[in-house]
């Protein structure tokens, strides 16, 4: 068992499960239900409903009603999103604390959100700030700054956890010093406000083909990292004992690196920087279920797209004002971190 799991008593998987899909359905609702446009629940499920079943006035060429624009435009890709992020960010974040044993490993340790970032701001400046260039160029700017944090740890040494880890930090920083140059630059009437904001995290905006586009890259990634989520239990035992098991530690260590850097980069893309997440909610998680990662990843990906709808619901509600995402998974993941760490740090050691 990695030493730096947290192991508490676990309810019956069938309690468990219904638990956890009890928290998925009310997150869903209250995402669907809540807003400033008062809406009835039962108003919103058949708006819902005649969607599924093709019977929306906007389906037959009619001008959609305020309320159908509200549910359809604004809280269904919203909250879709949500899920979407929230349980990549929450998978990739397990999958580093496992394969690099490491409790405070967070998805973007190798320097995705310093290169999205950058990339992003790069769409803003130079490319006239349309959102799907915006996704475009952030995701490739984190994705490559994980391939030159893989290429300096190889040139460096054989790749290992701890180079990767150094090579990280060199590489963020980097993309980091990039990002803000961007910004010194840019005019700041216009152009900064919107890479501020999109650095913030933020769901707002965010139109069901974008949720489509998401998901294309979330769900096979997902699967692949469902399939070899056995594996990963035996590679956080240590490269001897996994080697000896039979387990190829290089080629399974890059295959998971390179399916949660896809997550977390797509999920970046979509919803700019959004901390706490993906270090918090495997946390969580593992306490509910311990190490074993063949409970961990569903139960990682549940807590992690409810959490996240539950967050967005309270930046778009709480003020008349939206609050940016990234401060509100903040201010609520830093305090459950620092609990974890009164509750259970002893176990890390």
């Amino acid at each position: 068992m990695p030493a730096f799991a947290v192991s508490r008593g676990k309810p019956g998987s069938g309690g468990l499960s219904l638990a956890l899909l009890a928290v998925l359905v009310a997150s869903v609702s209250i995402g669907l239900f809540a807003g400033r446009f008062d809406l009835p629940p039962q108003e919103v499920l058949a708006i819902c409903f005649h969607a599924l079943t093709g019977s929306l006035t906007e389906t037959k060429g009619v001008t959609p009603t305020p309320a159908e624009t509200v549910v359809m435009v604004v809280r269904l890709p919203r909250v879709m999103a949500g899920l979407g992020v929230g349980a990549g960010l929450a998978l990739a974040g397990a999958c580093y604390q496992g394969i690099f044993r490491n409790p405070l490993v967070s998805p973007f340790i190798l320097g995705v959100s310093g290169g999205a970032g950058f990339g992003a701001a790069t769409a803003i400046l130079f490319l006239g700030g349309d959102a799907f260039m915006i996704q475009i160029c952030a995701f490739a700017g984190g994705t490559t700054a994980v391939t030159l944090c893989h290429l300096l740890a190889r040139s460096a040494g054989n790749g290992s956890p701890l180079l990767l880890i150094l090579s990280g930090i060199v590489v963020g920083a980097v993309f980091t010093a990039l990002l803000s140059l961007l910004k010194y630059g840019a005019d700041p009437e216009d152009k900064l406000p919107l890479i501020e904001f999109w650095l913030m995290g933020s769901l707002a905006g965010v139109h069901m083909s974008d949720v489509r586009l998401l998901f294309c890259l979330l769900v096979p990634a997902g699967v692949i990292l469902m399939l070899l989520r056995w594996r990963i239990t035996v590679l956080t035992l240590g490269d001897e004992e996994a080697r000896s098991l039979g387990v190829n530690v290089p080629v399974l260590r890059g295959t998971v690196l390179v399916l949660a850097t896809l997550m977390a980069a797509a999920s970046v893309s979509v919803a700019g920087v959004i901390g706490w997440v993906g270090l918090v909610i495997p946390h969580l998680a593992r306490i509910l279920v311990g190490p074993d990662f063949r409970r961990l990843v569903p139960v990682s990906l549940v807590l992690g797209g409810s959490y996240l709808v539950l967050a967005d619901t309270v930046a778009r509600t709480l003020t008349s004002a939206e609050i940016p995402l990234g401060i509100v998974t903040s201010l609520i993941g830093a305090p459950i971190f620092a609990l974890l760490i009164r509750k259970g740090g002893r176990g890390w050691s």
